[in-house]
């Protein structure tokens, strides 16, 4: 309700003059855009946009969870790359993505670059925290009853460590599509990003937010599915841990 009411004041201000439609369209002339140019944005660009999310967001799981496990088993492992991997992110994207177009071309791939570099990192610290997070009591418990490191960390460690994970994909898949933007906003030849940037150079208002809104509707799905997936994993979780009570 509030969301149709926020549209509907929107609209009234740039129907009423208020606002000029060029530096914000009326809603519906975001849709009409959007109709307009459907077959572009639906067969072209949403699918170039999401093949560089789905890609660097999959790199970005693997080498996530890699580094965790690595600095969770290890602490010569942890001292050596946590600073580097905080390093990565203080570097302005901006000045890295001419860098991957030098290094990759204007291919998927230089877009790939940017998404990984903005999304690997919620998933590195979240992974790592929630591994740290065992409860001590029942480590000795394990311990007492033969366990060792291995099966303390897949029995133990790994299914406490899961909200955390899933906290941090959340953040990172939204990361993702805000990584693939930037990557086609400074070299791209197709996706979401390039064709705003290219409505944008021609003053086309209302097709550069039809472009914002898909990327917002994207950001939107995925998170929802990421969120889905933590309610079937962790009510496993759950109910395996009720039955294992309960025998």
């Amino acid at each position: 309700m509030l969301m149709f009411l926020l549209l509907a004041i929107w609209e009234l201000i740039v129907r009423m003059g208020w606002v000029p439609s060029f530096i914000i369209p009326a809603p519906t002339a975001i849709v009409s855009s959007l109709v307009q140019h459907r077959r572009l944005l639906l067969t072209i660009h949403l699918p170039a946009t999401f093949m560089e999310v789905l890609v660097g967001f999959g790199l970005s799981i693997v080498t996530g969870i890699m580094l965790a496990t690595g600095m969770h088993m290890n602490r010569s492992i942890e001292k050596a790359l946590y600073p580097f991997i905080v390093i990565s992110q203080t570097i302005p994207l901006i000045a890295l993505s001419p860098v991957f177009i030098l290094w990759f071309g204007y291919t998927l791939w230089s877009k790939v670059a940017v998404v990984f570099l903005i999304a690997f990192f919620p998933i590195v610290v979240s992974t790592y925290d929630g591994l740290r997070q065992g409860d001590p009591e029942q480590r000795e418990l394990l311990l007492t009853m033969g366990a060792n490191k291995w099966d303390i960390f897949c029995k133990l460690q790994v299914p406490l460590a899961l909200p955390s994970f899933f906290s941090g994909l959340k953040m990172s898949v939204v990361y993702c599509v805000v990584g693939a933007t930037i990557g086609e906003w400074l070299g791209g030849s197709k996706g979401l990003g390039y064709f705003s940037r290219r409505m944008s150079s021609n003053m086309n208002t209302d097709a550069m937010f039809a472009a914002i809104v898909l990327l917002s509707l994207l950001g939107i799905v995925l998170f929802v599915l990421i969120a889905w997936l933590e309610k079937r994993f962790c009510l496993r979780r759950h109910r395996h841990g009720g039955k294992r009570n309960v025998g």
